[in-house]
């Protein structure tokens, strides 16, 4: 039997995770829930949309639901929110407040007898393994993470609310010899600056003062203050025809030691859909959240607690004899 997913939230990962569920040989779509009207959204498959509201008398009708909404405000209501009456996946990557954040959600699902697995994704969720994966095998070490070039759409939504920007796309850059002296084992003490640089291009509404945006830009705390910041002002067209869509990716590199004997190790992403490929992990994990609960696990989880094999749809003996 296919195992039921549904969907709250209808956005670009809510998009991505639908196209992973619909790609599953095992796992079927529901629904997609919303807190819109659903007459106005329409999906790309054509799954049905029901209002947010329905999930609370469709508890029988749902296995896992992959709740697909900001980690600023909407996360750390709804997850545990949720946790209370469905198995629940999120994508939760606010990393300094992910210990409140799976309490809440912990406590909500042991109650329910369910499993809430938060934080997945690329970073945090493959990145995060990776890190472990390498501080377990060598010790005597240090990761670094470097991410992009990709877009952050945090940072761009920043640029956005600035006066007499229109239209913005900001692109996290990694300081390519800072990479190159992590992979050759020097392990360099890097600063935030050393590590990456910042590429934003606006769109400047007519009669903006672009020196003035530019300036706000380079001097605004927390997202472009310690980063050497380039800014491009070009067309709406220019905007539409070269950055429509939302590429991302990155790597995690450690260098570590057995003695005096030096190892790099390296995990990296280069995807062409930041949420289309975070949607894809969420299906993976929702697979495993089924499994691990339909044993008896209940409480709050994260991929440090799921074994590998959970997440494929494939069979042990099949995983044994084709990929181990």
């Amino acid at each position: 039997m296919a195992i039921r997913v549904g969907i709250l939230g209808y956005g670009n990962l809510g998009r991505g995770v639908e196209k992973a569920v619909l790609a599953s040989k095992d796992e079927e779509l529901v629904g997609v829930f919303t807190r819109r009207d659903p007459e106005g959204v329409k999906t790309v498959s054509g799954a049905k949309v029901f209002k947010a509201d329905d999930l609370k008398n469709m508890t029988s009708d749902i296995d896992v639901l992959v709740i697909c909404g900001g980690s600023a405000t909407d996360l750390p209501k709804m997850t545990p929110e949720y946790a209370k009456m469905f198995n629940v996946v999120d994508s939760f990557d606010t990393h300094a407040a992910v210990p409140e954040h799976f309490a809440a959600v912990d406590a909500a699902s042991k109650e329910a007898g369910k499993i809430g697995v938060i934080s997945c994704g690329w970073d945090p969720g493959m990145f995060s393994l990776n890190r472990l994966y390498a501080h377990s095998i060598l010790p005597d070490g240090k990761d670094y993470t470097f991410w992009g070039r990709g877009v952050s759409q945090g940072h761009s939504d920043a640029v956005r609310r600035i006066e007499g920007v229109k239209d913005a796309r900001q692109y996290t850059v990694p300081v390519e010899a800072s990479v190159a002296a992590v992979r050759e084992g020097k392990d360099p003490e890097l600063t935030t600056r050393q590590k990456h640089t910042r590429e934003c291009f606006v769109v400047a509404e007519e009669g903006a003062d672009k020196a003035r945006i530019e300036k706000e830009i380079k001097e605004m705390p927390n997202y472009f203050a310690d980063y050497d910041t380039t800014v491009t002002f070009i067309s709406e067209e220019e905007m539409k025809r070269d950055h429509a869509s939302l590429p991302h990716g990155g790597s995690v590199i450690y260098s570590g030691k057995t003695g005096d004997t030096k190892h790099v190790i390296e995990y990296s992403l280069k995807l062409e859909s930041n949420p289309e490929f975070t949607g894809a992990v969420l299906a993976a994990v929702a697979r495993a959240a089924y499994r691990m609960n339909s044993e008896g696990a209940k409480g709050a989880k994260t991929m440090f607690d799921i074994a590998p094999a959970y997440l494929s749809p494939e069979t042990p003996e099949y995983l044994r004899a084709h990929m181990l």
